[in-house]
């Protein structure tokens, strides 16, 4: 997923927050050319980043769904969260919105920041929480700390909006971090299919569909078209 602002995390400071935390995987240097044949239902995740979109063209490129950047932390609105969201669903995509969860700014603040961008939406897919060390902040606090602010945004926002969140993260961060957390994984990994539990999967930061200039988050539903409901 796209940011809106890039922290380096120094590595002295994962270290020490964590114990012991994993570094990430490396990045594969040449992009998927198509979505995997034995996963029918194709998906991208999508943020300003990503410029104007013609969505018309990706529904017609084989794009079922799509979640869109609406906030991260406690003060960040994506521009083209609005534009996105509905320029998605106007083409006929399951649509929905995402938050990024940064480790430094408490969880009610960033709960209503989400909420605020997303009270008059109405959204075809559940909001996800996007949880990672990349371009978070520069003295992350211990896993059990960022587990407890989690799970406080997750009660806040749930329950104002009645849906269950789905947690998009990486292998490193589900099993140092999110253990015990009861949610649907949205898991990148761009070496492999996740070997965890996933309805939703990240295998391509780099791929190409038609309608977006540039490369886009390629995802898929573990599942076929009629059962697509995460």
């Amino acid at each position: 997923m796209k940011r809106g602002r890039w922290m380096l995390v120094p590595l002295a400071a994962v270290i020490a927050g964590a114990g012991l935390w994993l570094m990430q995987e490396p990045e594969l240097t040449l992009s998927h050319s198509r979505f995997p044949e034995r996963f029918p239902v194709h998906g991208i995740d999508v943020s300003r980043h990503n410029g104007v979109i013609d969505w018309p063209r990706v529904a017609d490129g084989g794009v079922h769904f799509a979640w869109i950047k609406a906030t991260e932390g406690g003060d960040v609105v994506d521009p083209r969260f609005r534009e996105n969201l509905e320029g998605a669903q106007r083409a006929g995509l399951k649509a929905g919105a995402y938050h990024f969860f940064t480790f430094c700014r408490s969880a009610p603040d960033q709960a209503r920041n989400f909420l605020s961008a997303v009270e008059t939406s109405v959204t075809t897919l559940p909001p996800v929480v996007d949880v990672e060390f990349i371009g978070n902040c520069r003295s992350p606090p211990a896993p059990e700390e960022i587990r407890r602010s989690l799970e406080n945004w997750l009660q806040i926002v749930e329950t104002a909006l009645g849906r269950r969140a789905v947690i998009y993260t990486m292998p490193d961060v589900d099993a140092l971090v999110l253990q015990g957390l009861d949610r649907p994984r949205w898991i990148r990994s761009t070496a492999a299919e996740p070997a965890a539990p996933w309805i939703v999967w990240q295998f391509d930061p780099s791929g190409k569909v038609p309608g977006i200039d540039g490369p886009v988050d390629l995802n898929v539903f573990n599942g076929p078209l009629d059962q697509f409901a995460p």
